[in-house]
């Protein structure tokens, strides 16, 4: 416990200190964000902030890793479908900056790059981490076996769509790293009770990496809340949702995740109804998707929506937790 909090501490300390220098950087290189057209209109005002904040959130990350982690392989499994999905997001954010517009790396390419992630990590998890072939069901004593192919589906789904879900979730100040922090606190409790009860060091480095993760996540919201002075970029949100993700896989609590990291599912959800509704009946369910952008043309202020849905996301968070303990 001490280790995990001192490396949180250690990772928000060093957002502290090199953010100002490092965002200084992005914006005397010009590395600046580029809005979409088709997004809300206020959003314009925005364009020109310096993006890719998210290289300093994994350079955070990384520093009290190696200092305080065991190096465990269920660390380094999270830990590389973490860095995996954020060099992915770089790929992206960084082709979206040399054209100069909000069009990076093409869809099928980062579903080939995310299949291939999710096939290493699978591999690690069940080769190395000490994971098995079944799914912990949210029932006392309850588990759910599957076939490995099945299984590395579900690795696939689970780090495609999460990282897909936080990227989509990142686009107010502050909402996606605060909601990210908040799931993360909750992956953290799961680790701190396997390492407890099963006296496996491997969880307790996964609390260790949950803390780093998250000083970092907090560190980056001094300067991530409204008005933003840096955004995370594809950089930022690939790589926490890479990270749930691989917290999940690793703990075992793919199924509870879907509740504890319920707003990004929603926001997920959110954007396949609005695609759905329009293909199938020329009509939209929302003012525009992802959800948070709905209630931005219902004229609510970005701080409002923000806090709202930290405080749905902390709801989701605590409710998972507790059926996962309930469950245990």
């Amino acid at each position: 416990m001490f280790s995990a909090l001192a490396a949180s501490f250690t990772a928000l300390a060093l957002m502290l200190v090199v953010g100002p220098k490092f965002i200084g950087w992005l914006r005397t290189n010009e590395f600046g964000q580029n809005i979409r057209e088709e997004g809300p209109q206020a959003h314009q005002t925005k364009a020109g902030t310096p993006t890719m904040g998210g290289v300093l959130i994994w350079v955070a990350v990384l520093v009290p890793y190696v200092i305080f982690s065991r190096f465990t392989v269920a660390s380094f499994t999270v830990l590389i479908a973490t860095l995996g999905c954020a060099f992915i997001g770089f790929l992206d954010d960084w082709l979206s900056i040399v054209r100069k517009r909000s069009l990076g790396l093409a869809a099928r390419w980062k579903m080939l790059l995310q299949l291939l992630l999710a096939l290493l990590v699978g591999f690690l998890a069940l080769r190395f981490g000490g994971v098995d072939t079944t799914l912990d069901l949210p029932w006392p004593n309850a588990e759910l076996q599957i076939p490995t192919p099945v299984y590395y589906l579900i690795v696939f789904l689970f780090i495609s769509g999460f990282s897909n879900a936080v990227n989509l979730t990142d686009g107010l100040d502050g909402l996606a790293a605060g909601s990210a922090a908040i799931v993360l606190v909750s992956l953290a409790g799961v680790a701190f009770i396997l390492g407890r009860q099963q006296h496996d060091p491997g969880m307790t480095d996964l609390m260790i990496l949950a803390g780093c993760i998250g000083g970092a996540c907090l560190g980056f919201l001094w300067f991530n809340t409204f008005p933003a002075e840096v955004f995370m970029g594809d950089t930022g949100s690939l790589g926490l949702g890479g990270a749930i993700a691989g917290m999940a896989i690793l703990t075992r609590t793919e199924i509870f995740l879907v509740i504890m990291a319920g707003l990004f599912v929603v926001e997920a959800l959110s954007v396949i109804a609005q695609v759905v509704s329009f293909k199938l009946f020329h009509r939209r369910v929302l003012l525009m998707a992802p959800l948070h952008h709905h209630f931005e043309l219902k004229a609510w202020s970005e701080t409002k929506i923000i806090v709202r849905f930290w405080i749905i996301a902390a709801m989701f968070a605590g409710v998972g937790f507790a059926l996962y303990y309930w469950s245990f």
